[in-house]
């Protein structure tokens, strides 16, 4: 059975540690921005995204390639996730922006640089950034629909989501967008044992940072053909009551 993969956290990661130094992470936009901040490890700011310790609000920046603009539900579904999830008195914000075409094929490196000649929302005394790249393209792994591989990044691969999405038979192409983006921000938020501790022990190890319930947002079989027939019902999968309880100890809601 052919895989259609939601998140590679594990691969990711380990990539991300020994490719990505942070010398190598330069922002062409804010040369100033220190690159230690936004080159951890995916769920090392899950406490700083969740809570106003820190931070009392957060922006994220969606780039998106030609033909690929999020779709309007899509950030609907996120936004209303992200406001009962997260503890951000002074607002939430998603802006989108497009951004020049790049090659039919992407790796990671590929990704991280396109975040670096692009990004424009940057961390202030305030306020967290998260950045999300929507690539007119397809990655190196076949079938991954989207990937987040640092602290604050993540990337969707809409044209293999276009693919697999919107046509007769197909699963809601809103639906399946609003998955894999809340699906990877959820890593981003330290699920499931990426930086969030589990409250109850629900890792399902032999499948990476996933949990074990079949039915919940961050079950690995969100990324296989089986999980995406179960959304054509229209309506995007949520955490589960252990993982909900990860963020809720870790300052969420």
């Amino acid at each position: 059975m052919k895989r259609f993969k939601v998140a590679l956290v594990l691969a990711a990661f380990s990539f991300v540690a020994a490719t990505c130094s942070k010398q190598d992470v330069m922002f062409a936009n804010n040369p100033n921005a220190t690159a230690a901040t936004y080159n951890q490890p995916v769920g090392s700011s899950a406490k700083a995204l969740l809570t106003a310790n820190s931070y009392s609000s957060l922006a994220i920046e969606i780039d998106y390639m030609p033909g690929y603009l999020p779709q309007p539900a899509a950030l609907d579904y996120l936004k209303q996730f992200l406001t009962s999830r997260l503890n951000k008195p002074g607002g939430i914000t998603i802006t989108t922006k497009a951004i020049s075409d790049t090659a039919s094929q992407l790796n990671l490196d590929q990704v991280a640089h396109i975040e670096s000649m692009n990004r424009a929302t940057f961390n202030t005394s305030a306020q967290i950034s998260l950045f999300i790249l929507y690539a007119g393209s397809s990655y190196t792994t076949q079938g991954t629909l989207g990937i987040s591989y640092r602290n604050t990044s993540a990337a969707l691969f809409e044209k293999t989501i276009y693919d697999h999405s919107g046509g007769f038979g197909q699963v809601n192409r809103a639906v399946l967008e609003a998955t894999v983006l809340e699906h990877e921000i959820g890593h981003l938020l330290g699920l499931v044992d990426l930086g969030s501790p589990m409250q109850t022990a629900h890792k399902d190890t032999p499948h990476g940072n996933h949990c074990t319930n079949n039915r919940c947002l961050m079950y690995y079989a969100a990324e296989t053909t089986d999980f995406l027939s179960s959304l054509s019902g229209g309506s995007v999968p949520a955490p589960d009551a252990n993982c909900l309880a990860d963020l809720q100890a870790n300052g969420g809601k």
